[in-house]
């Protein structure tokens, strides 16, 4: 088992929902269009992980500590059998947690594939409260060291969604709308270019894939409701996102969703 320093151990404080709400989740676009293998609470549990790296200082040995109690706030997790619900959840991530990445080769026009496992280790014992997660290799390129084609996120927003696919929703509409903040400010962009970001469409056929439903919900109108509906009730009423949309049909069938982004007003702004 990995030792941490005693320092480090007794300064780590619980996380309070005040420094929830300042933490941040960066990942890069290929990882958010990915197929993430794995369920709603190991999902949310990574997203949790990811949020405590510092992408200006990358951790020792691809390494985060977390406090169980950190766990327990964002989980909202208070009743007597947390402890084995939580062992439960870590073996699961482990079991489940699958991305399968796609990339293309400007070159040759193609996808590229991985299968990347993102946890190597997960450690922690009786006696105190920290929970040690270790990243493999293979993963970390997508978490630090991002230039270009990176998205970043609330935590908080995560911490609210009940369901894997609003979580994958709400991460490719973040995507979408961080390059419509990111080119309104620094400018680089035509202005039907803008208003594709904040309008973003996306064929039926990609978002069966990112949300792993090429097998599942055939019928459209199930699909409507499950991946679309749904999610976007939940990203409507627990992120900083106000999301509708229209169905583009192509013949007689759906072919493709364009969303419409806006962004709710922040407290400060409304003064």
């Amino acid at each position: 088992m990995s030792s941490i320093p005693e320092k480090q151990e007794n300064q780590k404080q619980v996380l309070n929902l005040n420094e929830l709400s300042k933490r941040k989740v960066v990942e890069h676009n290929s990882l958010i269009t990915s197929i993430a293998k794995m369920d709603k609470t190991p999902l949310k549990m990574f997203e949790l992980a990811v949020s405590c790296i510092n992408t200006e200082e990358p951790p020792k040995d691809n390494t985060v500590y977390l406090s169980k109690r950190d766990l327990f706030a964002f989980f909202k997790v208070s009743d007597n059998d947390k402890h084995s619900r939580f062992k439960k959840a870590i073996t699961t991530l482990h079991k489940q947690s699958i991305f399968e990445i796609r990339e293309m080769n400007e070159k040759r026009g193609k996808y590229e594939y991985q299968v990347i496992s993102p946890l190597e280790k997960t450690t922690w014992n009786d006696y105190s409260d920290i929970l040690t997660i270790k990243f493999t290799s293979s993963i970390m390129p997508y978490l630090i060291n991002l230039k270009t084609n990176f998205t970043q996120y609330a935590l908080l927003d995560i911490m609210e969604l009940n369901s894997k696919y609003s979580i994958i929703l709400y991460k490719w509409l973040s995507m979408q709308y961080n390059q419509y903040e990111h080119y309104s400010n620094k400018g680089g962009r035509r202005t039907e270019q803008l208003e594709g970001y904040c309008n973003p469409e996306i064929k039926v056929s990609e978002l069966r894939v990112i949300t792993d439903t090429s097998l599942e919900y055939k019928r459209f109108t199930h699909f409507e409701t499950w991946i679309i509906e749904k999610p976007l009730e939940e990203i409507n009423k627990h992120t900083h996102f106000m999301v509708t949309y229209e169905k583009i049909k192509k013949g007689r069938n759906i072919d493709s969703i364009q969303f419409h982004i806006t962004k709710k007003a922040q407290p400060q702004e409304l003064n």
